[in-house]
């Protein structure tokens, strides 16, 4: 098997079935938490045009539901009470930063997100709420390789 082949497996084993496929298609060294599709990362690309750098905060309920929140950097503030999950790597723009509580993370940690966009308005502060789509969490579990890799459960050998 070429190095090619080796990595196109890798990240077909990473992204899973029921997730679309993520804007990168680099496989990291350590099993991402999070990604981003192709539609979304493009979004991003137009919505760092008008409101500069972002971030993402996946929400954990109330008036927002679950979802994805989208923010300037400086406009939401994390703290020791929340997890960064990784960071969306989109071709012309700045890694975005994604976070979750430390709270939600721990009902999270064996998951896989994928940001997605849909058509239709969300609920909530998130910047994206007048454009007419919204954010979404895509989400599959992560495979045993990327469980081992995280740390997430014990080896053997």
């Amino acid at each position: 098997m070429t190095p090619e082949q080796t990595s196109t497996r890798a990240e077909e084993a990473r992204v899973g079935a029921d997730a679309p496929a993520p804007a990168s298609g680099a496989v990291a060294a350590t099993p991402s938490r999070v990604d981003v599709t192709p539609d979304a990362a493009a979004f991003l690309v137009a919505l760092t045009a008008q409101h500069g750098p972002l971030m993402f905060h996946q929400s954990g309920g109330c008036c927002d539901g679950s979802s994805p929140m989208c923010y300037p950097v400086g406009f939401f503030r994390v703290g020791a009470v929340d997890v960064h999950l990784g960071d969306l790597q989109v071709d012309g723009i700045d890694p975005i930063e994604v976070y979750m509580s430390r709270s939600q993370f721990e009902y999270w940690k064996y998951t896989h997100l994928t940001i997605d966009v849909v058509a239709g308005r969300g609920a909530g502060f998130s910047i994206e709420s007048p454009e007419g789509r919204r954010f979404l969490i895509r989400s599959r579990m992560l495979d045993d390789a990327e469980l081992a890799a995280l740390g997430l459960v014990e080896t053997t050998g």
